[in-house]
């Protein structure tokens, strides 16, 4: 019968002498793991000094490309720069200032993201970022940015920027309550002055909205946009005068001549009482275009409030030529009939327009309780 031998080899010895006392080494204990953790500790130092290396290598080329006024260059070596070492602060603000100049706008935002999230939190960072979310038109995050700055640097002027992108989204309360700081901030800024008038004009509160608006014309003549939105507001104001005043303006100032522009100054002159100036423009824009059904109708309704007649029948007989249904110039065809004093006629094609379009009844009733 075989014995099991109880003497140990010298190797097992030691291991069980390192069991009942744990403060005990050997040299044979986890040979292969002491064999490779020295070599992999010097691999993975090595490759991050050899990356640094060659990141400052890069960088340093970058900036001899900018000395030497060779941007496109220098933002080449900046950017393998960055692929060799991302967190390189330096390296970092000269990318983003790269960009900048090349007008490489997105880029430039991410790496300013980039140089603050590593820290770089300085005002003049969130300054970049603010104007770069706010031209790229992302505003959540330029409203982030504008407060970051406003507490790293509380003398910073950031109401305008607030106020602008509540007016760009319709938000007038906030916006008026910033753009009135922003005015305080900037009292000469015309574009401030505009958007409060047109804060007010888009809510329809045109009595508010003319001054601001005069303001900033006079703060910036060349704005003939805002000329003109001026006389559209004072017409919607029932200020005729400074509507055409306005409109002609605007015209005078540069603002295109196209036919929408021709017909509101045909139709401010009317307003204003000046009757041949305005038709003369209306009739001209007719020419070009002789189907335009409501620029006739405004024509013939323009000569009869003049008691043009003949002129007014004349216009409104061209809508029917090209619109046989339409009641409306059948009835005031009738009524020039009437004002010339065939009222028989007038009164037959008037019932007949009634018959084609019942509603017209209450038009009649209403200009016969008025003495029309």
């Amino acid at each position: 019968m075989m014995r099991m031998s109880t003497e140990l080899d010298p190797f097992h010895s030691e291991r069980l002498e390192a069991m009942k006392n744990p403060m005990i080494t050997t040299k044979k204990q986890f040979p292969m793991f002491r064999g490779t953790i020295l070599p992999l500790f010097v691999f993975i130092s090595s490759f991050a000094f050899a990356q640094a290396d060659s990141s400052n290598y890069f960088l340093q080329k970058g900036l001899d490309e900018k000395q030497k006024g060779r941007r496109m260059e220098s933002l080449k070596n900046f950017e393998k720069s960055f692929r060799y070492d991302s967190s390189n602060k330096v390296m970092l603000g000269e990318l983003a200032s790269a960009y900048m100049d090349l007008r490489k706008y997105y880029q430039a935002k991410e790496t300013y993201k980039k140089l603050v999230t590593l820290g770089e939190t300085s005002p003049s960072n969130y300054k970049q970022l603010l104007q770069l979310c706010f031209n790229l038109r992302s505003y959540d995050e330029a409203i982030l940015y504008a407060n970051d700055l406003k507490k790293t640097a509380p003398s910073e002027k950031v109401n305008y920027y607030l106020g602008k992108i509540n007016y760009e989204r319709e938000n007038y309360g906030d916006a008026l309550r910033y753009l009135d700081a922003a005015a305080k901030d900037d009292p000469q800024n015309a574009e401030v002055s505009y958007m409060i008038g047109r804060s007010y004009a888009d809510m329809q509160n045109y009595k508010l909205a003319i001054p601001y608006y005069q303001k900033a014309i006079e703060q910036d003549g060349s704005k003939y946009g805002w000329i003109y939105e001026l006389g559209l507001v004072c017409y919607a104001n029932n200020k005729n005068a400074d509507a055409l005043k306005y409109i002609q303006l605007a015209g005078e100032r540069g603002y295109p001549k196209d036919n929408g522009y021709l017909q509101n100054l045909g139709i401010a002159n009317l307003d204003a009482g000046k009757f041949d100036e305005g038709i003369s423009i209306l009739n001209d824009l007719l020419k070009k275009r002789p189907a335009d059904l409501t620029l006739l109708d405004m024509v013939a309704q323009a000569y009869y409030d003049n008691k043009k007649y003949d002129d007014a029948m004349n216009n409104w007989d061209a809508i029917l030529g090209y619109d046989k249904t339409n009641a409306s110039a059948l009835y005031m065809i009738g009524m020039c009939y009437m004002k010339k004093g065939d009222k028989g006629k007038g009164t037959q094609l008037c019932d007949k327009a009634i018959q084609m379009d019942p509603s017209l009844a209450n038009y009649k009733q209403k200009k016969e309780m008025t003495g029309f």
